[in-house]
């Protein structure tokens, strides 16, 4: 059996989950299908038969993502061009061809497609020589991505790489991006410059989610591919893109389709041919998408940081009663109320840690008078412990998992949760893991509310436990220089 071998049993529930809505004579199409549970290989002429192309994709806040319920996102409406191009060619007896989304964890695509359980794989997906011995790729549509620096606008300014030596970049933990900004230090190096302080960041993060922190000025630097770039300085402020700043150029970006599959190949590269280059980009409607939401602010600025300061010592308090990290508490605290012990909720929930009243007097949580600041975080942990212990504590699920799964439930509640990991097992997904897998069935189930609700949490904990780190280490250093001296 193959490694990437998935039982056919989750296939039929996932592909069910992602039929696209279907006039009824695309539906009665669709009868020409295969058995749903058995996966199939054949090429487009059969693909076409069947009136059904399957689209593997990977939920993302720029490729792949739902807006009021729909889809949208780069790739989606790259392959809805294609989708009307292919259809453009058939005959007048001929059903037209729907599109079938199937989101999966991007470590997961490459297997679906070779297994049969997705036809192409349009995820922003770079060529590389070891994805090539196990699929083929249409020609580039994003033919020299150049991954270039990205600045916060109060930042120190650069006009060259070596500008940047002794400088703090963040990026994500396990990126291309750190490939290449180490090989950049090596020639440093060799140059006798001072290195670039690398920062990796949590690998749940997103690139997105750095120019988010960029554009709040909670970092100063990072590294994104161009295309990246330019879609959210349309969103974002405070952005600087330097283009001509690059640790990489020449990727590029394609489709992925079976080696078997060469006529779906050739239809795919047909198309590639005919996009206009300069409008890829100047088409997508993300300022839209986008217009109310709710960006990130900088918890580290100086009278943020004073808020914190003051609640600092009662939230280390319950934090350690209940065995968490304070700084969650404090990042679960800031998206929550911003640190604001006044702020009062329409639903009934207040004070700095927004619970509601009846839940804090419940048995499980039993305190009162929340309205007092060391008994509403005192409240808000306890609750989240008691959802933690209650609810998320199978042996399967790792600790990690547990907070976020906690967090997602003290947003949305433990029952929604519950049918978000119940549907992400329908969906052929892992419900013991939140990034990647469940927030991709709470994104169905709920919208992006609780996972933007998670998201910003873990951003706000990445912000004060670098701030920390930060300070730590100074003062280490001033120790160290004291001692010598």
């Amino acid at each position: 059996m193959s490694i990437f071998s998935k039982t056919a049993s989750l296939f039929l529930p996932l592909f069910l989950l992602c039929i696209p809505h279907l006039s009824a004579r695309e539906a009665n199409g669709l009868s020409a299908l295969q058995p749903a549970n058995q996966p199939f290989t054949d090429d487009l002429p059969a693909m076409q038969q069947r009136t059904a192309i399957r689209v593997l994709v990977n939920h993302n806040r720029t490729n792949f993502f739902l807006h009021d319920g729909r889809h949208q996102g780069f790739e989606f409406e790259l392959m809805e061009q294609y989708r009307k191009h292919l259809n453009q060619e058939k005959k007048n007896n001929q059903i037209a061809t729907s599109f079938i989304y199937i989101p999966l964890p991007f470590e997961q695509l490459l297997p679906a497609l070779i297994e049969g359980r997705g036809d192409v794989v349009a995820a922003g997906m770079t060529i590389t020589p070891q994805r090539r011995q196990l699929v083929d790729f249409t020609a580039p549509y994003l033919p020299n991505v150049q991954e270039i620096l990205v600045a916060s606008d109060k930042a120190k300014p650069v006009d060259k790489l070596e500008d940047l030596a002794g400088q703090r970049v963040h990026l994500l933990r396990g990126s291309s991006y750190v490939d290449h900004l180490r090989a950049l230090n090596q020639r440093f190096k060799q140059a006798h410059i001072e290195p670039i302080k690398l920062v990796e960041v949590d690998s749940h993060l997103q690139t997105e989610d750095l120019l988010e922190m960029l554009s709040a000025q909670v970092i100063d630097y990072t590294f994104a591919d161009d295309h990246i770039a330019t879609i959210w300085a349309r969103l974002l402020p405070n952005l600087v893109l330097h283009r001509t700043l690059q640790i990489h150029s020449g990727g590029k970006i394609a489709w992925a389709v079976r080696k078997e599959n060469p006529k779906l190949r050739a239809s795919l590269n047909d198309f590639i041919g005919k996009i206009k280059k300069g409008t890829l980009l100047g088409n997508m409607l993300f300022q839209r998408y986008y217009r109310n939401t709710r960006w990130i602010k900088n918890p580290l600025q100086p009278g943020e940081q004073d808020k914190l300061m003051r609640v600092r010592g009662l939230m280390e308090k319950y934090a350690t009663q209940y065995h968490f990290d304070w700084l969650t508490i404090a990042a679960q605290a800031y998206q929550e109320s911003g640190l604001d012990q006044s702020k009062r909720n329409p639903s009934g929930a207040l004070g700095i840690m927004q619970i509601r009243p009846t839940t804090a007097a419940d048995t499980m949580v039993a305190i009162t008078s929340i309205e007092q600041l060391e008994n509403n975080i005192h409240a808000g942990v306890k609750y989240l412990a008691w959802i933690r212990d209650r609810y998320f504590s199978d042996a399967e699920i790792l600790p990690q998992d547990r907070l976020f799964f906690s967090l997602a439930a003290y947003n949305a509640g433990p029952a929604k949760v519950r049918r978000m990991r119940d549907k992400a097992k329908a969906m052929g997904l892992d419900s013991n893991r939140w990034f990647g897998n469940v927030e991709q069935a709470a994104l169905r189930l709920v919208g992006q509310e609780t996972v933007r609700y998670v998201r910003n949490i873990l951003k706000y904990y990445t912000a004060y436990r670098l701030a920390f780190d930060l300070q730590d280490a100074s003062q280490a250093a001033i120790k160290e220089q004291t001692s010598v001296k």
